[in-house]
């Protein structure tokens, strides 16, 4: 974010109102003010829905507005690659503590960006994946997956769960304990985390210790109350959500298996301790809490909280403080 977005977004929140058009509650939620600047900025700066871009277009338009640079702090970042079903799997490390005062047996994280399956790369969320390294003192493992339209699903989820298990078994060689290695993920991420740990359990490998699912798409065939209450006006929109499913999952047929929609998968029995995170102003909130609830049903340790004055996207966007809140 340019210092002219970071001076906007900290105006009194009666400018805020003025500039961006008054206060926006809905649901009884009402948005905060730098969210919303953000939120008048990001429409500002978009020149057509995204669901009208073309797949280019979006990639372009994410690389401009995504932050670039992880925290400063973050002393020793790496590009690796690891074996893929495809062929290697770009990968980028962080070490909050430098490469040469990496600890033995550190806490890892592998991390799945978001993007709908269709944007996204180790850039967009470098500044998300240096920000977790530092604030849980681990490493973070970022997993360049093939991208739809050009590799549908399960290519996405195939390159997740073999990076994973990839890195569980070289462990050692990346100075991190195989048994204390989560996985996150935001939106679309959010899904590839979720399906990794199912079909971890499911074909009886190494599984996570954790899964952190931020905004997670759970449903692929939803139709909640949250995708109508915010179907347009916010960095997500109904139709844009609807565009990004039809792109990974062309094959209708197979939106309802559970790799695809872990909220549909018939038990969750067994899968690793989450937390799960929702933005309030967010098509996806509520298959995300209904996906926390089904876990915590199962008997799965489950936490989950609704950030309920920002938008989907927020987490990674270090210019708002529920932002740095929610990290």
């Amino acid at each position: 974010m340019s210092r002219l977005t970071t001076w906007l977004v900290h105006l009194p929140a009666f400018l805020v109102r003025l500039i961006a058009g008054g206060r926006i509650v809905i649901d009884g939620q009402e948005m905060d003010s730098q969210s919303q600047m953000v939120n008048w900025l990001i429409a500002r700066l978009t020149k057509k829905p995204l669901e009208r871009q073309t797949v280019d277009e979006m990639r372009a338009a994410m690389k401009r507005l995504a932050p670039s640079r992880p925290p400063s702090a973050v002393k020793a970042i790496a590009n690796i690659t690891v074996p893929g079903p495809a062929g290697p799997i770009p990968v980028r490390t962080y070490r909050a503590d430098g490469a040469d005062g990496a600890k033995a047996g550190a806490p890892g994280v592998v991390f799945f960006h978001g993007g709908g399956w269709v944007l996204g790369d180790l850039d967009s969320h470098d500044y998300i994946c240096g920000s977790l390294a530092l604030a849980a003192d681990c490493v973070v493992f970022a997993v360049d997956y093939r991208l739809a339209p050009e590799h549908p699903y399960p290519a996405a989820i195939d390159d997740c769960f073999a990076a994973f298990q990839s890195i569980v078994s070289r462990a050692t060689e990346f100075g991190v304990n195989a048994t204390r290695l989560a996985v996150a993920g935001d939106s679309a991420g959010g899904n590839l985390a979720a399906a990794v740990c199912q079909r971890n359990r499911r074909d009886g490998v190494a599984q996570a210790c954790f899964q952190l699912l931020i905004y997670p798409a759970t449903d692929a065939l939803a139709e909640t109350a949250s995708h109508e209450l915010f179907a347009r006006g916010f960095l997500l929109t109904r139709a844009g959500m609807r565009w990004f499913t039809d792109q990974y999952l062309p094959d209708r047929a197979r939106r309802a298996e559970p790799l695809a929609s872990p909220l549909l998968a018939p038990d969750l029995a067994g899968l690793p301790p989450a937390l799960v995170l929702m933005a309030g102003f967010d098509p996806l909130r509520d298959e995300g809490i209904a996906y926390a609830k089904k876990l915590q049903g199962a008997g799965v340790r489950t936490e989950w909280e609704v950030y309920p004055t920002t938008f989907h996207g927020f987490f990674g966007l270090g210019v708002l403080d529920v932002s740095g809140q929610a990290i």
